[in-house]
């Protein structure tokens, strides 16, 4: 684990340094969220024109599932429908793909990609492999450009049984009960300046601890699976992106973000104890895309095509080994 300094880095403007935030601070936290885009016409929208369109080619053979509402109202704030891209001919001989984003709102490549491989991409694929596309998972946190949900929950750690993340829950309950075993998961992420200037000292803050400053990788890497790494799979992604962007280097001691460097480009956490999106199924092959955005060497759009490349790669690869 590399050394990370605690010295100067910012204190969090709500609660009290080493106290671990109360129902007060998280309700103070919560007032101060604002509403910065919109779910419907960025998210919502998109997918009816993709999915529901009577003159739309894709409506063949995949449909849009509406398969929950997460109910805010408790907080003062609203409901919010989440969605998923289903195959319509589904197989029970074809690798089943499923793909997340938007698990953490505020990494915004991870729902626009998803919804860009909707557009561009997956009518290469339908007739191969059963998919669901959950684009985005915690709608409300889209808007506000968010880590956490409305309780100050971040849904990333809390991927477990009995969630107390509603979009988490939400997510595991309809895979269940849609495919009873998952050959591929792509969990669609970024990693940005706002990790060390707003949400981890706010981590910090919530939990009464020493916030951990960590330099930002600039570029593309993955988190592979420490008790499922597939190096050779996370590999061949790595071979893809980098035709569309570039790939994060490791900082002095070996590392991004604090984990040691497994090959360019991939690094390893424990998915399942950690309760991460990666790990809520048995799927044989799976990685989570860091993508960073505010690279001067990177564009919104290239950062949205380095997702794509991903899900594109990952699914070639799993037709190319199958279950190997």
């Amino acid at each position: 684990m590399a050394k990370v300094s605690t010295v100067n880095q910012p204190i969090y403007p709500i609660g009290t340094l080493g106290i671990a935030w109360q129902a007060k601070e998280k309700a103070d936290w919560l007032a101060i969220q604002q509403r910065k885009r919109n779910y419907w016409d960025e998210v919502v929208s998109p997918l009816t024109a993709l999915l529901l369109d009577r003159d739309s080619p894709l409506a063949d053979w995949a449909e849009l599932v509406e398969y929950a509402v997460l109910d805010y109202q408790p907080q003062g704030l609203a409901q919010y429908p989440v969605f998923a891209v289903r195959s319509r001919d589904w197989q029970a001989h074809r690798p089943t793909v499923l793909v997340t984003g938007g698990v953490h709102g505020y990494e915004t490549s991870g729902v626009q990609g998803a919804l860009q491989f909707i557009a561009q991409k997956l009518s290469h694929y339908h007739a191969a492999v059963n998919v669901l596309i959950l684009p985005c998972i915690s709608p409300w946190a889209y808007e506000t450009i968010n880590r956490w949900n409305p309780l100050a929950i971040d849904p990333n750690r809390a991927f477990v049984e009995h969630s107390p993340a509603a979009e988490s829950a939400a997510a595991m309950a309809f895979i269940r009960e849609q495919a009873k075993q998952v050959t591929l998961h792509i969990d669609l992420h970024e990693t940005t300046d706002t990790d060390n200037s707003e949400f981890g000292p706010a981590k910090a803050a919530r939990d009464g601890v020493a916030f951990e400053y960590h330099d930002i990788p600039d570029g593309f890497y993955l988190v592979g699976d420490s008790e499922n790494p597939q190096p050779e799979f996370q590999q061949a992604l790595i071979s893809a992106v980098c035709q569309v962007t570039h790939i994060a280097a490791a900082d002095a001691a070996g590392c991004i973000i604090g984990e040691p460097l497994q090959q360019l480009g991939v690094i390893n956490y424990a998915k399942k104890a950690l309760g991460l999106c990666g790990g809520m199924t048995d799927a044989m092959y799976v990685t989570t895309t860091e993508v960073y955005p505010d690279s001067a060497n990177a564009t919104a759009e290239q950062c949205n095509r380095a997702q794509v490349a991903t899900i594109c790669a990952a699914i070639d690869y799993v037709l190319q080994h199958g279950n190997k």
